[in-house]
């Protein structure tokens, strides 16, 4: 199978690595492998059709080069700049209105909001990941690709490469199989719902942030968490906040004010940053700043069968 390929120059040094890192579902996510050298190998279900995409960063040329092989070549080759955070706007960020969101923004000013365009790429897995621990989640999200994706075109099967499950396929997915996963029966609606809709949730990419938002959570299943991680990836809302996780708040109100807090207080410190406040918590991510673990760990569930 040929190739395409495209070499695009960036107008800032684009650290492609760093930024499609926020699309992998865990160390063992299958739709993801990153080579020794730093490139990344996705497998992508695009409008046009399946495709292996290979993105390398060549910071001392100043381009980035990709190839793709496969019936969504084409497509995933145009879309590439706005996977990188091309048309992300970080022109009006206040980053000085806190000194250590403005010291991280110095040591991170090629950091930009990536847009895929692929609402239901994001969807499924981050419904899989409600309320649960990360390794059930990842361990569903995996299994459901094996079990029901297919693999990913070219040169893309050589390296272990899936691309996930159509819409189609996971309304056809018997409840017992979601179980063996495992994911439980209210995800799994979920799922299957908006796998029933997905034309209609991909045309969200085309209104404003806010309706985009109103109209994912009108969705049963679908709340202010799970539509914040689908705008923050495949819109590219940068104001687009994950409220209502595990972490996200204890990290954030940790990193600004050396206090744990909640959402609420999260929310009070971010308002100054709107419509940047998913941007921050971007840039605490790639800094690694985590609130200290302490106490015992959620427990993954027991009750679902293996």
């Amino acid at each position: 199978m040929q190739a395409l390929e495209r070499t695009w120059v960036p107008p800032w040094p684009c650290p492609a690595g760093v930024l499609l890192g926020v699309l992998r579902h865990g160390g063992s996510d299958p739709t993801f492998r990153r080579d020794e050298d730093g490139a990344v190998w996705r497998g992508v279900r695009t409008p046009e059709g399946t495709a292996t995409v290979r993105v390398e960063s060549r910071p001392r040329d100043g381009e980035v080069r990709a190839s793709a092989w496969g019936d969504g070549a084409a497509w995933v080759l145009d879309a590439v700049p706005a996977m990188l955070g091309a048309y992300d706007d970080v022109a009006p960020f206040p980053a000085h209105r806190h000194p250590v969101v403005a010291e991280l923004w110095r040591r991170h000013p090629h950091l930009r909001v990536l847009r895929t365009g692929l609402v239901m790429e994001s969807l499924v897995p981050a419904v899989i990941e409600q309320k649960v621990t990360g390794s059930e989640a990842f361990t569903g999200y995996r299994r459901l690709v094996h079990r029901f994706g297919e693999r990913a075109p070219g040169p893309g099967a050589e390296r272990h490469l899936w691309v996930a499950p159509a819409p189609a396929t996971l309304t056809r997915i018997p409840s017992w199989d979601w179980l063996r996963l495992p994911v439980d029966p209210g995800r799994a609606r979920t799922v299957v719902g908006a796998a029933r809709v997905a034309p209609s949730l991909e045309r969200t990419l085309t209104v404003p942030g806010d309706e985009a938002d109103r109209r994912l959570r009108s969705l049963p299943g679908i709340g202010v968490w799970t539509s914040a991680e689908v705008r923050s990836r495949a819109h590219g809302d940068a104001d687009a906040v994950s409220f209502g996780d595990y972490h996200v708040a204890r990290d954030i109100t940790w990193a600004l004010t050396g206090e744990e807090g909640d959402d609420a207080m999260l929310a009070e410190l971010l308002e100054p940053f709107r419509p940047h406040r998913y941007r921050v918590q971007r840039l605490v991510e790639v800094a690694g700043l985590r609130h200290p673990r302490r106490g015992p760990r959620m427990a993954p569930r027991t009750h679902l069968p293996v």
